[in-house]
């Protein structure tokens, strides 16, 4: 019996392995077509009237697909985006029981979702609709219900032992009869399943399922049929600048995956290492410059941190001032263009992208300098070593570098010209960062190399895309329930003056960037303030800088911010010594944020200049 047994078993591991291969290759080729589509419309637009056929619809659509099967493989590797706060449950009986409980609620939210999916896909065959060249939405559509299912089953399988994944599996079940019997939910009170969802995601949950789960829940109580979660989630498909965040995101992860990061890093300290803490300056600068296109600060900690480390250690610099500069620099570029949260926030206001790109310049570069003058004061006081500015060295670390230097050019000329959009920028960027890689330096070779990009990439957009494609569901309930006016009502009955408004918003973003991911705040939030801001006069743009300030100020806010636990796994550190060394840089920073919230010009300043688009 045993023979067989490890036969049967043999036979099932190797079909997951099939499954999982061609998953990664799935992904991996809708995020090439994302590449390559709007590259041929550029480059054919100037010759052949309206260029390719469909193109942007196919780009949009190829966007949802990468989102949701990119959510299915982070998924597999335990990679989904969630809270910190299911890492303060101690180990032992009550860590299991958290672990069971979470991914039993996670495991009924997506699998009610799968078959509410299959209902959508089943209606469009029936209408019919076409996206171009005759190819019908609903293929485009069978990823969401393909997703939620296996969203469903990884889910279930990460609950424990034996016993809590069959609980977790009667989870599946259950999903799935509630998606058949939502008419009894009718008239009963919603609140209780969003409590219970809440409760879940504190445990351990993906933060998607609390979005997902509480519209769910909450249209299934005023008797409406829960597909409107995953309807709105198709909606995804028809952002025009969506596809620029994957495209924007991948150029971030090939440079990364290449030398790019160590040609910087010689490049300003043969530059500013000559003046007190220069190498504590380079190490600002180049985490910026990464953030900017990864778009998430976890990458640039966890990429950068084994080699920007050692080289501050190897300077004289303390290590608790180390720890400390670089878990505030990994999210020092969020305000500098074409950052990730700023197209973000742009979908999700309906504001220009472009508006913001520009009003985030003097901001960005106010925290940046910030963060270098507490690296000069530290050189100043500790006497850190220096390095005797070389003309030779100088000159020859700005050639090594000047492919990388010209890249933001690049993006700004092609964006501000007009001769391309958003997405067609930012695929011209992924393959430029591809050119300066793979065939000016060699970093790596092509295939190998890009592939661990792409991995890379596609697991870190689906996380950031998943949550924004079910948020949508639960921002629309919000809306048909006049929140967003109620709580303008509220707020106006409160606080008469525009300035203690401004003071109210940084202190609940502050606490809302320690609790959530930046992702998860603007499609969440975003809705609840812009209409408040705008009735106090507040200028979007301006707003917007605000907003995501504040977030990337609360990745530094103890007990829960996310630099802080990356930080912490990075370096090996405990993390209460993360805090202690983070708390000076938490102080700086938030004054920096004061400053652009009661100084609009540095955010409108610009824009004034050059004329708001």
């Amino acid at each position: 019996m045993t023979v067989p047994f490890q036969a049967k078993s043999r036979s099932v591991s190797r079909a997951l392995n099939y499954f999982h291969v061609g998953e990664d290759l799935l992904a991996i080729f809708a995020l090439t077509a994302m590449v390559l589509l709007p590259l041929a419309e550029l480059l054919i637009r100037p010759f052949f009237v309206g260029g390719i056929p469909g193109s942007i619809p196919f780009v949009e659509h190829l966007t949802l697909w990468v989102g949701f099967l990119g959510a299915g493989i982070a998924a597999r590797q335990n990679k989904l985006i969630s809270l910190a706060t299911a890492s303060f449950i101690p180990d032992g009986v009550l860590r299991r029981w958290s672990t069971a409980f979470s991914a039993t609620v996670g495991s009924v939210i997506c699998a009610l979702l799968f078959w509410s999916a299959i209902d959508i896909v089943a209606i469009e065959m029936e209408l019919g609709g076409e996206i171009a060249l005759g190819i019908p939405s609903w293929v485009f559509q069978l990823v969401l219900p393909f997703s939620f299912a296996v969203l469903s089953c990884r889910l279930a399988w990460r609950a424990g032992g034996w016993s809590a994944r069959a609980v977790a599996g009667l989870g599946i079940a259950v999903g799935v009869v509630l998606s058949q019997f939502w008419e009894l939910f009718g008239g009963t009170p919603g609140w209780p399943w969003v409590v219970l969802v809440v409760f879940s995601v504190v445990a351990g949950a993906p933060i998607f399922t609390m979005l997902a789960g509480s519209a769910a829940f909450l249209y299934m109580a005023d008797a409406f049929d829960p597909a409107a979660v995953p309807l709105y989630a198709y909606d995804l498909a028809t952002e025009p600048h969506l596809p620029s965040i994957p495209l924007f995101t991948l150029a971030g992860f090939i440079l990364a995956q290449g030398q790019s990061s160590e040609r910087l890093l010689r490049l300003f300290r043969a530059w500013v290492g000559w003046m007190p803490g220069g190498t504590a300056v380079v190490c600002a600068i180049v985490c910026a410059f990464f953030t900017v296109f990864t778009g998430g600060s976890g990458v640039t900690i966890l990429a950068l941190g084994g080699l920007l480390l050692p080289a501050l250690l190897k300077e004289g610099y303390r290590e608790r001032f180390s720890i400390g500069l670089l878990t505030a620099s990994g999210s020092l570029g969020l305000l500098l263009p074409p950052a990730m949260p700023l197209i973000l926030y742009a979908i999700v206001a309906q504001t220009a992208p472009e508006n913001l790109f520009v009003g985030g310049i003097l901001p960005g570069l106010l925290l940046i300098s910030l963060v270098v003058a507490w690296g000069v004061r530290e050189g100043i006081v500790t006497a850190t070593r220096r390095h005797p500015f070389s003309r030779t060295e100088a000159l020859y670390s700005l050639w090594l570098a000047k492919w990388e230097l010209v890249l933001p050019v690049v993006v700004i000329v092609a964006l501000f010209s007009g001769t391309a959009t958003l997405v067609e920028v930012s695929a011209l960027t992924a393959l430029y960062a591809t050119f300066i890689t793979v065939v000016v330096h060699r970093d790596f070779p092509l295939w190998s190399g890009l592939e661990t990009a792409f991995r890379e990439c596609v697991v870190l957009i689906g996380g950031v895309l998943i949550i924004l494609a079910v948020a949508k569901g639960f921002t629309a309930y919000m809306v048909d329930v006049d929140i967003p006016f109620r709580l303008l009502e509220w707020t106006q009955e409160w606080i008469e003056s525009p300035l203690v408004f401004l003071l109210a918003l940084n202190v609940f973003l502050l606490v809302v960037g320690c609790m959530m991911d930046i992702f998860s705040a603007i499609v969440v939030v975003v809705p609840l303030i812009s209409e408040i801001g705008t009735a106090y006069g507040i200028d979007p743009v301006h707003l917007g800088i605000i907003f995501i300030a504040n977030l990337e100020l609360g990745y530094l806010t103890p007990p829960v911010g996310l630099n802080l636990f990356l930080a912490s796994y990075r370096f090996e550190k405990p993390l209460i010594e993360v805090y202690r060394a983070s708390v000076p840089l938490l102080v700086i920073l938030g004054i920096g944020v004061l400053l652009i919230t009661y100084v609009p010009w540095l955010t409108l300043g610009l824009l004034e200049l050059f004329g708001r688009q």
